[in-house]
């Protein structure tokens, strides 16, 4: 016979509470393997794919696409062939086998489940303690629910249904409220059928002579990347005393430099490479910028390694990877790493530890075609540099009026950690670099 496995949703990385379910990738019936992934979620931090632990045949999924899942909550029960039991044994046993391990949550067929050491769920319409997990979906044949399984611990199992995500998602379109219906199901579950009695009573309804209240615009919920990236920016703004400065630079000696290297055999060197190398060496003198406050505000941490973050276009939205050791990196590499980061961002399948533990942040808006800003910090971090469009202007150079490439740099950081002068003597270095390349030599 074989025993049902629970597998619950993993914390993703570094302490997040929950993710979204934005695709399964397994139907309940299926057999699966080892580490197969079986659900794509959306967390704070990146879209990613679950594998499963278990080999079997998934005998229940729970929580509907656009249905947050809490970290430690259900995701997904297998079947698992028991000690000398076969694959054919698997397939065709109930969901409702027992199994040895107290732990196991068997699913009944339907919508229901047996919750073990008394835990309950919710049940919209009836009073209950809040739902530790998403309802799970139901099987494609409805199937009359199983006889109760024999209790595996002290305290016999208890059966609460679960309305089906199929009927909250039916309900939802059509605008009804489920705790106002009275199911017709089993202990008053409510069915589909109650749904559509509801829309039909709705639709025969006379329509009133005129509006009982002013339209309102769509609201949008935040959630996923961008609840995360709202929660960080609104955070920095309120913790960090940022201040920012700025400085036009005559970037034509380094669009030359690009040029003559990009003149040679191997791969291409971008203009964010260089800026990027530029930024590592300018931390190095400058050290106090490459650092973060401490969570009570107490202390300074300075980082010996510079993570670089970068802010990269993304399909869900615009993102910061992170170049790890950016300091130990050759142009060259800084460029392969570079080109490596953005093309994940725009396929969406960065990971979490793509996404954390930068430094620093190089922000290049120019690529949208403006020429300056004032960036907002990327907490905890301490600095971040922008750079605008470059962009044929008129400038002085060697004392007489040409057309130069032109680009503004700014620079905002947190003044708990430096005053004026440091940031001022940083960005100046980093102007200067980008007017004379030549002086990176003296650093390299």
């Amino acid at each position: 016979m074989p025993v049902v496995r629970e597998f619950r949703l993993p914390d993703l990385g570094e302490g997040l509470t929950g993710a979204e379910v934005v695709r399964w990738m397994v139907e309940v019936g299926e057999v699966i393997a080892v580490d197969q992934p079986v659900v794509e979620v959306e967390t704070a931090k990146a879209v990613v794919e679950v594998p499963c632990p278990y080999g079997g045949v998934v005998t229940a999924r729970y929580g509907a696409e656009g249905e947050e899942i809490a970290v430690g909550a259900p995701l997904v029960t297998v079947a698992v062939a028991s000690a000398g039991g076969g694959a054919a044994d698997t397939a065709a046993s109930s969901p409702a086998s027992s199994a040895s391990s107290a732990e196991v949550e068997r699913p009944l067929v339907g919508y229901g489940v047996v919750e073990s050491r008394g835990a309950r769920r919710r049940r919209v319409g009836a009073a209950a303690a809040p739902a530790s997990a998403p309802a799970p979906v139901a099987v494609a044949a409805p199937v009359a629910p199983a006889e109760p399984v024999e209790p595996v611990a002290p305290a016999a199992p208890v059966v609460v249904p679960v309305i089906s995500p199929l009927v909250r998602r039916l309900a939802r379109e059509q605008g009804v409220d489920l705790t106002a219906l009275t199911g017709s199901g089993p202990d008053g579950l409510i069915m589909r059928a109650d749904v559509e009695r509801a829309v039909a009573a709705k639709v025969a309804a006379p329509a009133p002579a005129a509006p009982v209240a002013v339209a309102q615009d769509g609201v949008v919920p935040l959630r996923g990347l961008r609840k995360a990236v709202a929660e960080k920016l609104s955070r920095s703004h309120r913790e960090i005393p940022a201040a920012t400065c700025w400085v036009d630079a005559d970037a034509t000696e380094l669009m030359a430099l690009r040029r003559q290297l990009n003149s040679t055999p191997g791969p291409k060197v971008s203009v964010l490479a260089l800026l990027a190398r530029i930024c590592t060496v300018a931390l190095a003198r400058f050290p106090e910028l490459n650092s973060s406050v401490t969570e009570d505000g107490s202390g300074i941490v300075r980082h010996s390694a510079v993570h670089l973050g970068f802010a990269a276009q993304g399909e869900r939205g615009l993102v910061v990877p992170v170049v790890r050791d950016a300091q130990a990196r050759s142009t060259e590499q800084l460029g392969e790493e570079l080109g490596r980061l953005t093309e994940s961002a725009r396929s969406g399948s960065l990971t979490p530890a793509e996404l954390t533990g930068g430094t620093f942040t190089l922000n290049n808006y120019g690529v949208f075609g403006v020429d300056g800003s004032t960036p907002i910090l990327n907490h905890p971090e301490a600095a971040m540099l922008g750079v605008g469009r470059i962009v044929a202007k008129p400038w002085v150079h060697d004392g007489e009026l040409a057309v130069r490439e032109v680009t503004q740099l700014s620079f905002t950081f947190d003044h708990r950690v430096c005053d004026g002068g440091t940031a001022g003597g940083f960005l100046r270095f980093v102007a200067d670099c980008v007017e004379q390349p030549g002086m990176l030599l003296r650093q390299l």
